[in-house]
């Protein structure tokens, strides 16, 4: 199956944005493009910071992230090994405007990205965390925020979006039906303490909506929110389910609720 993709996202999300928009007196917000990056012209400058190989554990397997046609490709190997060595990690964080400048989430704010992302079967659910999206403070040794993850549950491949604070399972899909195709992803987030957060997750597999799901949660922990991407998971896994494997991402837009 041809992993290039070319449909243009604004058909396939554009009713789940007129539903989401709020009111605000005599005025309604709407979504605001912010970040609309290429693939192919951009590279790995779309992003704030790479993590590919921090421990340099694997140099015969680089680049693990690098641009390849119109898609962001995540290659991950066995061997591969993160910082700390019973973990793997494959990484882009935060969405660069330019050379010098990139989007800042703060306490406040409400964020929108949309995306597609091709899961192949080799990347399978685990019984430990393998997340291929997260929402965290930057700095060292923060916890994440919310987490997108390929989880088994009862033995069953799902994918999930939990926001970690209190563990608010967001929503939870089967993951088989989503491999070896593309998935298109709307994520919504407030960024808020406590109660004053919430996200919402689409998920569309062609025409079909496999979910659509909101919860409230505590989103902010400090200083700012910074969406992470790739492969990061752990080597625990009891399920024999850790392959060579890889994952793709294309069209990603990011919007501001103004």
């Amino acid at each position: 199956m041809s992993t290039s993709r070319r449909a243009v996202l604004g058909a396939a999300f554009g009713g789940a944005a007129a539903a989401i928009v709020p009111s605000t007196g005599a005025h309604a917000a709407s979504w605001q493009l912010k970040w609309s990056p290429s693939a192919r012209s951009d590279g790995l400058g779309a992003f704030e910071t790479i993590e590919d190989d921090r421990a340099d554990s694997h140099p015969a397997g680089h680049p693990h992230i690098h641009p390849t046609g119109d898609n962001w490709r995540f290659d991950m190997h066995k061997v591969d090994r993160d910082t700390s060595d019973d973990r793997q990690r494959q990484e882009v964080t935060g969405l660069r405007t330019s050379g010098s400048s990139y989007l800042k989430w703060t306490e406040g704010q409400t964020w929108r990205i949309t995306y597609s992302m091709y899961i192949p079967s080799s990347l399978k659910a685990t019984t430990t965390f393998t997340h291929i999206m997260q929402m965290k403070q930057p700095g060292a040794g923060s916890s994440p925020i919310v987490v997108q993850s390929l989880r088994r549950v009862d033995g069953k491949q799902t994918i999930e979006l939990k926001i970690v604070e209190g563990d608010v399972l967001v929503g939870r899909a089967d993951l088989d039906p989503l491999h070896d195709k593309w998935t298109d992803v709307d994520f919504q987030i407030k960024i808020g303490n406590g109660s004053a957060g919430s996200v919402r997750w689409i998920l569309k597999s062609g025409s079909t909506t496999v979910l659509d799901k909101s919860k409230t949660g505590d989103t902010f922990l400090a200083d700012r929110v910074r969406p992470k991407w790739g492969i990061y998971r752990s080597l625990g896994d009891t399920s024999g389910s850790l392959q060579d494997t890889y994952l793709l991402l294309t069209n990603l837009r990011g919007y501001q609720l103004v």
